[in-house]
């Protein structure tokens, strides 16, 4: 079984922004594979699925951003799973161009709080992770009021495209790999 979980927060006023992109692309995936998002477990919203022929967990943690670790490590032990094979991870970056992608099969949090937490509750940086572009903040700009900010016309159209791509993405590496998913998903708009 596959652990696939979009990092957001909770509650409508949070919809949108470029910090629930995370959410966005669980989203698209329950749409493309026929998911439904009902199940209150593990402090989240939880669909089980099949993608690709795999038994499948979507998750959107419900704890915030800054504690999505206490959702993820419970859902971890529940089902017994191997973080490094059987989890993913989804989240905005920062540092990525609006919609861009890039993947990676293990890694530092990169001033990610939502990773952060994951890697304190598991006690582990090796998990899969797909990160979609949500662009720099403009100077001058708070980071916080940035990321909970929402895009713009132009960037909602590439941020779109890029939760279209990452959705995509998770399906490879489920079916084909991270390595694979890499080659394929990695840096392309």
């Amino acid at each position: 079984m596959y652990i696939i979980a979009g990092l957001g927060n909770p509650t409508f006023q949070y919809a949108g922004t470029r910090h629930n992109i995370g959410f966005d692309a669980v989203d698209k995936l329950a749409d493309s594979f026929h998911i439904t998002m009902n199940i209150k477990k593990h402090k989240a919203i939880c669909g089980k699925g099949m993608i690709e022929g795999e038994s499948v967990l979507l998750m959107q943690p419900q704890t915030y951003m800054n504690n999505s670790g206490e959702s993820i490590r419970a859902a971890v032990e529940f089902y017994k799973i191997d973080p490094k094979e059987e989890l993913l991870i989804i989240y905005d970056d920062i540092s990525l161009a609006v919609g861009q992608l890039r993947l990676r099969a293990k890694g530092s949090a990169g001033g990610h709080n939502g990773v952060k937490s994951i890697i304190a509750e598991l006690m582990t940086d090796e998990f899969m992770r797909i990160k979609i572009g949500v662009g720099d903040k403009p100077a001058g700009w708070d980071l916080v009021d940035y990321v909970l900010g929402r895009f713009d016309k132009e960037d909602r159209v590439f941020a779109d495209e890029g939760v279209t791509r990452a959705a995509k993405a998770a399906a490879c590496v489920i079916t084909h790999g991270i390595q694979t998913a890499m080659n394929e998903y990695n840096g392309n708009k």
